[in-house]
């Protein structure tokens, strides 16, 4: 089986593509065609708050764990609907046709994203997820540094946490996605590409990762630690985050609530997710211990650390014009 990966210059023209052309086919939940949040009407506020989230998700959590039609009620919220997306990408695309108000994202997809124009705001943010992502190669394989890359076929999703740490890691060792043959796939074919020796390298992200290299064929060639810092990011439309911030607010506490109480009880969070995700609790277990779930507002800080992901993106052409992160923020939402 052979892969074949589109020019990195034409990231941002796929991602428009599949604004248009793909949103039918994003995943089957999708609710295409749903009219928008009902706006206020005489005086009463019928809101329908539609929630993007991935399996692996601290929103996942806030599904099965937070009452959050009952607690949302008193703000005029009549109905949650949940929508599973496979990775960032996506969500991104489901947001800029108004197919979700919310969803929760890596550090990539809300840059490419911004400089398509996909009218979004940042709502906040997790604290650094440094250890959950990797390169990983067969435990045979002859490459043994990051600069035996080189030459070599490198698997990750276009647009994703992964796109990026794969640009960082090789320009540790002053190589660049020029020097490798990029090959982009989403995780599921990522990981088939992997197994039958159809890419030569995978960088992925929890619980894919752990999954992965815990395989007796399988090595760890780098983690993402010390190169990236590799956020969660929380999402809304820009008409929602305005005709509905007290939504937003309460729907923050809630995921607060949940992560903190995720940091606290690691066993109760692997059972959870163990039979969800059909993962052996084991690797789970290593999954969990390695990442802070914690919602936290955002901050100039983590607006410096996204606007650094932009000025690489500009600067290899994988978006078409330099973007400020800042515009994207929503001043009501800082700390």
């Amino acid at each position: 089986m052979t892969f074949s990966a589109p020019e990195p210059s034409r990231c941002v023209y796929m991602f428009r593509l599949g604004l248009v052309a793909g949103t039918a086919v994003l995943i089957g939940s999708v609710p295409i065609g749903l009219s928008p949040t009902p706006a206020a009407t005489a005086g009463t506020k019928s809101i329908v708050v539609r929630i993007g989230h991935q399996k692996f998700d601290p929103l996942t959590l806030v599904k099965f764990r937070a009452d959050l039609e009952a607690k949302l009620k008193p703000l005029g919220v009549t109905e949650v609907k949940w929508t599973e997306f496979p990775s960032g990408p996506p969500i991104l695309e489901a947001l800029n046709v108004g197919s979700i108000d919310i969803g929760r994202t890596g550090d990539t997809p809300p840059v490419v994203a911004q400089a398509a124009g996909v009218p979004f705001v940042y709502v906040g943010t997790s604290e650094p997820k440094a250890r959950s992502s990797a390169i990983l190669v067969k435990k045979n394989s002859p490459i043994r540094t990051l600069a035996d890359l080189k030459g070599k076929k490198i698997a990750f999703g276009k647009s994703t946490s992964a796109h990026y740490l794969t640009i960082k890691a090789l320009q540790s060792v002053g190589l660049s996605l020029t020097d490798v043959e990029p090959v982009y796939l989403a995780p599921a074919d990522a990981r088939s590409a992997f197994n039958q020796g159809s890419v030569d390298a995978w960088v992925i992200w929890d619980p894919f990762n752990a999954a992965t290299a815990a395989q007796t064929d399988v090595r760890v060639l780098r983690t993402s630690e010390g190169l990236v810092t590799n956020r969660d990011f929380y999402l809304a439309t820009r008409s929602f985050a305005r005709e509905n911030p007290e939504v937003i607010r309460a729907l923050r506490k809630e995921t607060q609530l949940v992560s903190n109480w995720a940091n606290r009880n690691d066993d109760q969070v692997v059972g959870f997710f163990a039979p969800l995700l059909k993962i052996d609790a084991s690797v789970l277990n290593v999954v969990t211990r390695r990442r802070d779930f914690s919602f936290i507002p955002f901050t100039p800080k983590v607006v410096a650390e996204q606007q650094e992901l932009a000025d690489q993106f500009f600067k290899l052409k994988l978006i078409p014009r330099p973007i400020k992160v800042s515009d994207a923020v929503d001043k009501q939402f800082l700390r």
